[in-house]
């Protein structure tokens, strides 16, 4: 070993020893007879000492060393005389009597330090010094933690982990595959995996009983903070098992994760529904680290006022669909500008609502709105009592068509939980969704989808309306894990019976032909005794992110892409040269 110790280790006990460390120069200071230098590796930072009255011809060295250096230097640990208490080395120093540089460094495009001067695409390019900062750093030990910790607690719940193919069959559902040219086979492409859901069902047919992998996905999909081309999953399936089963398993997963990796106990997952979850949030990933529930005046009736909202000649609302909206808490003091902001918020095209009717409720109780020439005080105070508002509170109501109307409303109230501090990163509240709709109708394509995939099971007291052909009405024997308002985890019981999958293919559009080309290397091995079987995928990068309270995933993977998909460092994808794609039979015709 090239050092004794490493550059986070030594504390004042650690007085009069002669040490080696070995590290990176982090920074230097000169301050005439005494030079010092902080010296980095993985497990922190010591300050070395090189003093002219004792050791000149070696200071003079030290002194024309640059940043990020590798050195070695071995000396006698001293109490500092100005100790540090941001460090956990800070009470010591190195005395340093001998100094090797293992090799130099070219002065890096930017700083190595945690308030860095180099931008994001400067950082990606040289990511490999930008992972010898330490939050960055932290952020990969962080996942190692939590991948050493799933796997503690699968093992010892007799789960076996299984690799499962990574070059695989390409399949029409879901998300864009990456296709692999096969040399030996002209003319076809194997897929990468957008996960193995499928393999993972053959194992219960199998008989494993319990299988988990901490593996690699890929989707050829647009890209965002909480996407990327390759990504990592926690991949689970058990057999004989109801839904019940499957949740206080992996409730009991997150609860060990929190408790081993953050410290932090977390008592019970409460659940709602799906539809509970649209009515109240207008999402199905809900952040209920606060309130702020949606409130429908659509649906209430005052006998003293008849309808609270239609049939007052506000055409917004007489002609919406619903009319529905959330009470900011102390907010009624919002000035004009706040509020035209807020209005210009849910305008943008992202969102695309038309507008926002607000009422506030001031100090004396009385409502003052937007909207005071079709509503009489009365009417205003109704409004009031259904959103629960206090005085100084401020109700914000939006109107139209359902769907978009209630996505709008969520996007509003999660920026005015941003502009109220309502989102605290160090704050977890985790949310089981439970019953979501089996299959989703595309106006474009005239056909249902799979709103999970096509292996999910129906509620089984829904399986009659599947055969009545209410296909709208069909719930999914489906859960998501939500945290924060992410989605980390979603999973289903899965279809088990050949007719029932087959029925599944034939309402998603599949010719029986299809459907056993497609799959029917699974249809047959439902034929050999298949087991009751459900399972859970968790998003690995997702639930990492969420534990080290950032929104990209990108922080907490070793060598991200970037928002276009490609590697920065290494310059991929690129092109490949005409040999091999002779050798692949592939003719690239590209047009200017």
């Amino acid at each position: 070993m090239l050092r004794t110790n490493t550059c986070g280790e030594l504390r004042i006990t650690d007085i009069n020893k002669t040490v080696t460390l070995c590290g990176w120069l982090q920074r230097s200071r000169d301050m005439g007879g005494v030079t010092f230098i902080d010296l980095r590796d993985r497990y922190g930072l010591t300050q070395l000492v090189f003093n002219m009255e004792t050791h000149a011809e070696l200071t003079e060295k030290a002194r024309k060393l640059g940043r990020e250096f590798v050195l070695q230097v071995t000396g006698l640990v001293k109490e500092r005389s100005s100790k540090n208490n941001q460090l956990p080395t800070g009470d010591i120093e190195i005395i340093v009597e001998t100094l090797t540089v293992l090799n130099e460094s070219q002065t890096p495009p930017f700083t190595i330090e945690e308030n860095t001067d180099g931008g994001d695409d400067l950082r990606m390019k040289y990511r490999y010094l930008d992972l010898r900062r330490t939050s960055v750093r932290a952020n990969l030990q962080l996942r190692h933690k939590v991948a050493q910790q799933t796997r503690a607690f699968l093992d010892k719940q007799e789960f076996i982990e299984v690799e499962t193919p990574v070059l695989i069959k390409s399949t029409p559902e879901g998300a864009r595959d990456f296709v692999v040219p096969s040399r030996m086979n002209q003319g076809q492409f194997y897929a990468l995996p957008q996960s193995p859901q499928t393999f993972k069902q053959l194992l219960m047919v199998s008989g494993f009983d319990r299988y988990y992998q901490i593996v690699k996905c890929f989707r050829d999909e647009d890209l965002r903070a909480d996407r990327q081309p390759e990504f990592t999953q926690i991949d689970c399936e058990m057999s004989f098992v109801e839904q019940e089963d499957v949740l206080n398993m992996f409730e009991g997963l997150i609860k060990h994760l929190f408790l081993h990796v953050k410290g932090i106990e977390i008592e019970s997952v409460p659940r709602i529904t799906y539809t509970e979850a649209m009515k109240y949030y207008g999402s199905d990933k809900p952040d209920t680290r606060f309130e702020m529930k949606f409130v429908s005046l659509s649906d209430i009736y005052e006998p003293q006022t008849s309808n609270l909202v239609s049939g007052n000649g506000f055409k917004i609302f007489d002609e919406a669909e619903l009319v529905v909206g959330i009470c900011a808490k102390g907010c009624a003091n919002y000035t004009r500008k706040q509020l035209d902001e807020l209005t210009d918020f849910v305008k943008r095209p992202q969102i695309g609502a038309t507008g926002l009717v607000y009422a506030r409720v001031n100090p004396d109780g009385s409502v003052k709105s937007s909207v005071d020439k079709f509503y009489d005080e009365e009417t205003l105070s109704a409004w009031a009592k259904a959103f629960g508002a206090e005085p100084n509170d401020l109700i914000l109501i939006m109107a139209g068509q359902k769907e978009k109307t209630r996505k709008a409303l969520s996007e509003l109230r999660l920026e005015i939980a941003n502009r109220l501090d309502l989102r605290d990163k160090n704050k977890f509240s985790c949310l089981w969704v439970l019953d979501f709709p089996l299959l989703e109708y595309n106006e474009e394509e005239q056909r249902y989808f799979a709103m999970h995939h096509p292996f999910t099971a129906p509620k089984p007291e829904d399986i009659l309306l599947l055969n009545e052909g209410k296909l709208g009405e069909v719930r999914a024997n489906a859960y998501d894990l939500v945290i924060n308002g992410v989605e980390v985890g979603g999973g289903s019981v899965r279809i088990h019976n050949k007719q029932l999958q087959a029925k599944m293919f034939e309402i998603l559009g599949f010719s029986s032909e299809l459907a056993m080309a497609q799959f029917g290397f699974l249809m047959n091995a439902f034929e050999f005794g298949a087991p009751p079987h459900a399972g859970i995928a968790f998003g690995f990068d997702r639930l990492c992110s969420v534990f080290g309270g950032v929104d990209s995933i990108r922080d907490f993977i070793a060598f991200p892409k970037n928002n276009s998909g490609r590697d920065v460092m290494i310059d991929a994808p690129g092109e490949i040269d005409q040999k091999q794609l002779s050798e692949l039979h592939i003719a690239l015709n590209i047009q200017s």
